[in-house]
Parts: C-alpha cells; structure tokens; sequence
C-alpha cells in the first residue's frame, strides 16, 4: 500500500467518525429516573383537572421558530379516563386545529393515551416532577406527510405552572422542537 492510499483512507475514516458524531448530537435522550425524587410531583390527573391555557412554539432543526401557538384546553373526567380537550390559534405557521385525547392510568402506574390524530397509542410514565408521553403521528410538512415520533416531556413548576418540551424525531435524530408553557385556569 502507498502512502495516498492510506492518507486516503484515513480522511474516509475520519469522515465516517465525524458524521456519526454529527447525528449522535442530534439525538437527545433524556433519563426520566433523575427526576423521581425531584418536587414538586407532577401528577397529570392533578394538573389537567378543568381548564388550562398554553402558549408555545415549534422550532426547526435550525432553530427558526415555524409555529407559535396559543392552546386551550378542557380537561375533565369521563368514565375513569382523563380528557384534554385542545383547541389550538396560530399566530405563526398553521397546524392542527382540534385534538381530543383520551388518557387511562393503567394498574401498573403507566398511561395510555389515544387522540384522531396520534398513530396508534401513547404511553406515558411518571417520574417524580416530570412525566413522559411517546407516540407516532403522522405529519404534514409542506404537502408531504411523515411519520415521526414524539418524546414530549412535561415539568411542574409548582401545582399550576408547567412546562412542556417535545422532540420531535425521525430515524432518532431530532428534527423539531416543541417548547410549551402550560398554566391552570
């Protein structure tokens, strides 16, 4: 071998190294358990009981804010399931509408959650402070539709203030993000 085919090599290598590296920062993965023993617990049947406005936006991968929003919501419970009935105003960008999920607390302490537009169910976990909903839908981004999946993360700030971060990813690299500030009414 000669000294340009290994040059040449190594500068492959190095780029492979550099691109997972890449990808690997796009990707967040956030540890629920560090937040068990953290306060004020967060309890999702607690916080969501009668009305709750929300203001929020989406931002794209380069950080250019696409949706900004205002959120109102009707929480109430039906049959032992919590209801959060949205309506959604845009003032920037344009997106859903309405959206109605219906959320069971299953006997193992975990949530199931399921709205018209959500593919197929959500699950949803408790950890002190934070709790954590993942689901698939699929959405519309420029006339095309793709399914992506949700890592939406809500944080109490106390027993009516809440914040709400969601990754929005395809293939695992992070391609949106949702922030969100939510307070009782």
């Amino acid at each position: 071998m000669n000294i340009h085919h290994l040059f040449s090599n190594f500068l492959k290598t190095l780029g492979v190294i550099a691109a997972l590296l890449t990808l690997s920062a796009c990707s967040i993965s956030i540890d629920g358990e560090s937040y068990r023993d953290v306060e004020p617990e967060f309890d999702i049947d607690e916080f969501f009981d009668g009305k709750v406005k929300a203001w929020g936006i989406v931002q794209n991968r380069s950080g250019e804010v696409v949706q900004r929003f205002i959120v109102d919501i009707d929480a109430y419970k039906e049959n032992g399931n919590l209801i959060l009935d949205e309506t959604f105003e845009y003032g920037v960008g344009d997106g859903v509408k309405k959206r109605v999920w219906t959320i069971s607390k299953n006997p193992d302490g975990t949530y199931t959650g399921n709205a018209g537009d959500i593919a197929g169910p959500a699950t949803g976990i408790s950890y002190g402070n934070a709790f954590n909903f993942a689901y698939e839908m699929d959405l519309e981004v420029d006339g095309s539709t793709y399914r992506v999946n949700f890592d939406d993360w809500f944080w109490a700030f106390n027993s009516d203030t809440m914040m709400n971060r969601s990754y929005i990813k395809k293939f695992g690299i992070v391609m949106a993000e949702v922030t969100i500030f939510m307070q009782k009414q």
